[in-house]
C-alpha cells in the first residue's frame, strides 16, 4: 500500500499466518479493503495503516490459513433438503446414531419424513454395521425414516413403504433391486445395482420444504460449512438438480448479498439420451463465467453423458458401459469445445477414463482443447498411462474423500493391494498434472473438509483402515494446498483466490487448533473459530464470536434435526457419548439435554458460571458450549 491510498477495512494483527505465497510464505498480519488483500506482512508495518474507521482484530498468536476451497461438491441440492436431514456425519457409534433418529422420531410431524442422506459410512461406527430392519421399525413405527447409506443401499421402514407405495406388486425398477421376503413382499431394503437412480428415485418421493424454508436451509448449510473453514467451493451440479429452476434459491440470496460461500457452478444434464439438447440450450443461453466472485458458472458437467456413467459402489462389479457411450460422448464435447466451455466428467474407473480420453483426443484433433480448464472427477483406479494422456492434453484431476468412506469395501472387493493406489495422488502429483481436491458431498462422503485433510495425509478410512503406504499419502502443506490454491485453476481463477497475498481475495480462516502442529489425529476434529470471506466475518466462535453478525434465523421448519444436533458430529458440535449427555444435563440442572452447542437452557447454564469453569467442563465433553 502506498501512502496515499484509502485505509483498510479490516487488520488482522500478532496472528502466525501460513500464506501458501511461496515469494511471502508468513506474515504475522494482514490488511483488507475492498474485499482484497492490500496488504501482507509484519505487525509492525501493517498497524500504522488503520485509521479511526480500521476494524482491528488481535489474534494473540493464533495460526492462520487460506480459507479452504472444496473442489467438487453438491451445495446447491445439498442446502434445499439440509433443514430436513439428520446428520450421522461423524457420529461414532450406532447406538448414538440410533438415539439420535428416535429423538428426531419424536420430534417430527406427520406428513414428513426422517431423512439420514449419506455423508456417513457403517465402517465409522463401533458397531461396525448400519440399523437392522427390525431396529428401524422399532424405533418409528408411524414415522417415515429413510436412510440412505453412499451409492450402494437405502433402509426404508414399514411407514416409509407405505408412503412410498412400494409393495408385492412393484415391479422391480430398472437399475436397482427392491429387497423381499420369501412372500415377495418388499423388505425396506433398496439396493443400487448398478446404478443409485432407485434410491434417489424414492427420496424424491418424499416432501419438500417451501421456498422460503430453502432459503433458510440454504443459509444454515453454509453457515455450517464456514463453521468448518470452508470459504469457496465449485458445485458439481447432481441427479433431480434442474437449471435454473433448482438454482432459484441460491440465486436470490446471491442477489440479496447472503451468501456467505464463493460458488461457482457446472451444469449437470438431467435427459438420458438427450443430452445433446441440454448443452445446446445452454451454451446458447448461458454464458460461461457469467455472474460475480460470490455466484458464477463454471461450464458442464459432472454428468456429459449418461452411457458414461460409472457410479462407484464398490459393492457391485464395475460395471460394463454401453457401446454408444463414445459417440454420445463426442457430441456433447464437441459442443462444448466450439463453445470454450470447460467440462468435467465424473469417472470413477480407468477403463472409463480411457475410453473418454480417446473421445477428447479425437475432438483435439479437429477443435483444439488448448485453454480449456477441463477434467475428470475421481479416478480411484486411474492408471500412469490415462495421466500422461491427460498432461499432454493439458486436463486436470478433482479428487474426492470417497475411498476415506468406502475404502473397506474396495478392499473387501479387490483386496488391499490394489487399494493402495485409489487414486495414486502422490504420483500424479509427481507428474506434475493439476490436481485439487474436495469432499463430493452431500450424499457419497460427508462436507467436512478436515476429514479429506486427515485422508489424504495418513491414508486412512474414518473407520480406522489405514489404505495407503506412506509413499501414497501427502504431507500437510501440499495436502493444503490441494484444497486452497489448486483448485483456483478448477474455476478459472488463479492468482484470484487460494492464497493470503496481496491481491488476492480475502478468504481466511483462523483454526481452532495449528494444522501443522496438531497430531494426526485430531486433523479431522478441526473446525474454524474465525472464518472470513471478502474481508467480511461470516463465522466466529471462542475468542471471535462478538464479530459474528452473520448468523441466520433459526432452522425452518421448527421440527427441523439442525435445531437439535447441528451438522458434523464431532469438533466440539455435540457431547459425545450417551453417557455424557446425562452428565451435561444433570450438571446444569436440566431435564433436557445438554449436547447441543448453542440450546437455550446451555445458554443460561453458562451464563452463570465462571468461563474458566465452562472451559474446562465443556472442553473435557468435547463440547463449545462455553464459548455461547
Amino acid at each position: 500500500m502506498s501512502p496515499s491510498s484509502p485505509a483498510p477495512d479490516l487488520l488482522l494483527l500478532n496472528g502466525r499466518f501460513t500464506t501458501l505465497d511461496r515469494t511471502n510464505p508468513t506474515a504475522s498480519a494482514v490488511a483488507i479493503r475492498d474485499g482484497q488483500f492490500v496488504a501482507v506482512g509484519r505487525a509492525e508495518e501493517i498497524a500504522p495503516l488503520a485509521d479511526w474507521t480500521t476494524t482491528v482484530v488481535d489474534l494473540k498468536g493464533r495460526s492462520v490459513v487460506p480459507g479452504l476451497i472444496d473442489g467438487h461438491t453438491h451445495v446447491v441440492r445439498g442446502g434445499l433438503s439440509y433443514n430436513m436431514e439428520l446428520r450421522w456425519d461423524g457420529v461414532r457409534s450406532l447406538a448414538d446414531a440410533m438415539n439420535m433418529l428416535k429423538r428426531q422420531v419424536a420430534m417430527t410431524p406427520p406428513p414428513q419424513w426422517v431423512r439420514v442422506v449419506g455423508g456417513f459410512t457403517a465402517q465409522q461406527f463401533a458397531e461396525k454395521r448400519l440399523p437392522t430392519l427390525e431396529e428401524l421399525n422399532a424405533a418409528a413405527p408411524d414415522t417415515p425414516v429413510f436412510i440412505l447409506h453412499l451409492y450402494d443401499r437405502a433402509l426404508l421402514n414399514a411407514a416409509a413403504l407405505r408412503v412410498v407405495g412400494y409393495t408385492k406388486d412393484t415391479p422391480e425398477p430398472q437399475g436397482g433391486q427392491i429387497m423381499r421376503d420369501s412372500a415377495g413382499h418388499p423388505t425396506g431394503l433398496l439396493l443400487a445395482k448398478p446404478n443409485a437412480s432407485i434410491l434417489y428415485g424414492t427420496l424424491a418421493k418424499g416432501p419438500r420444504l417451501p421456498f422460503e424454508y430453502q432459503l433458510n436451509s440454504t443459509r444454515h448449510f453454509m453457515r455450517e460449512l464456514n463453521r468448518l473453514g470452508v470459504t469457496s467451493v465449485i458445485d458439481a451440479g447432481g441427479g433431480n438438480q434442474n437449471y435454473p429452476e433448482d438454482y432459484a434459491v441460491i440465486q436470490k440470496l446471491a442477489d440479496e448479498g447472503q451468501l456467505t460461500l464463493r460458488i461457482a457452478y457446472n451444469l449437470f444434464t438431467q435427459k438420458p439420451r438427450a443430452e445433446k439438447e441440454d448443452f445446446l440450450n445452454w451454451t446458447t443461453t448461458t454464458k460461461y463465467r457469467q455472474g460475480g466472485d460470490y455466484f458464477r458458472h463454471n461450464g458442464a458437467g459432472e454428468m456429459l453423458v449418461y452411457s458414461a456413467a460409472d457410479f462407484e459402489d464398490f459393492s457391485q462389479p464395475r460395471p460394463d458401459l454401453p457401446t454408444r457411450m463414445e459417440s454420445e460422448l463426442e457430441e456433447v464435447v464437441r459442443v462444448l469445445a466450439e463453445n470454450r466451455w470447460p467440462w468435467r466428467m465424473h469417472a470413477t474407473y480407468d477403463e472409463t477414463i480411457t475410453r473418454a480420453l480417446d473421445v477428447f483426443e479425437k475432438v483435439n484433433r479437429d477443435i483444439p482443447l488448448e485453454g480449456i480448464h477441463w477434467l475428470f472427477d475421481h479416478a480411484e483406479t486411474i492408471t500412469e498411462r490415462s495421466m500422461d494422456r491427460i498432461a499432454a492434453l493439458g486436463g486436470g484431476i478433482s479428487i474426492q474423500h470417497r475411498m476415506a468412506y468406502q475404502g473397506e469395501y474396495f478392499v473387501e472387493r479387490y483386496g488391499p493391494r490394489a487399494a493402495e493406489a485409489t487414486p495414486p495422488v502422490a504420483k500424479m502429483l509427481s507428474k506434475g498434472l493439476r490436481i485439487s481436491a474436495g469432499t463430493d458431498a452431500t450424499r457419497v462422503a460427508s462436507y467436512n473438509p478436515w476429514v479429506a485433510l486427515a485422508w489424504l495425509i495418513t491414508g486412512k478410512t474414518v473407520g480406522g483402515l489405514r489404505l495407503y503406504p506412506q509413499h501414497n499419502c501427502l504431507d500437510r502443506d501440499t495436502a493444503l494446498r490441494l484444497l486452497t490454491e489448486n483448485v483456483a485453476w478448477f474455476s478459472n481463477e488463479e492468482n484470484r483466490k487460494g492464497r493470503i497475498a496481496v491481491g488476492q481475495l480475502a478468504d481466511l480462516i483462523v483454526p481452532d487448533r495449528d494444522f501443522f502442529a496438531c497430531p494426526e489425529d485430531e486433523i479431522a476434529e478441526t473446525t474454524s473459530e474465525l472464518t472470513i470471506v471478502g474481508g467480511r466475518v461470516v463465522y466466529g466462535a471462542g475468542m471471535f464470536r462478538h464479530l459474528d453478525k452473520s448468523a441466520p434465523p433459526p432452522a425452518m421448519p421448527d421440527w427441523s434435526p439442525v435445531r437439535v444436533f447441528g451438522g458434523y458430529a464431532g469438533s466440539g458440535n455435540r457431547v459425545g457419548t450417551e453417557a455424557q449427555r446425562l452428565t451435561a444435563a444433570k450438571s446444569c440442572g436440566c431435564a433436557s439435554d445438554c449436547a447441543v452447542h448453542g440450546h437455550d437452557h446451555a445458554r443460561a447454564w453458562s451464563s452463570t458460571v465462571p468461563t474458566s469453569d465452562l472451559r474446562a467442563f465443556w472442553g473435557a465433553l468435547g463440547c463449545a458450549c462455553w464459548a455461547i
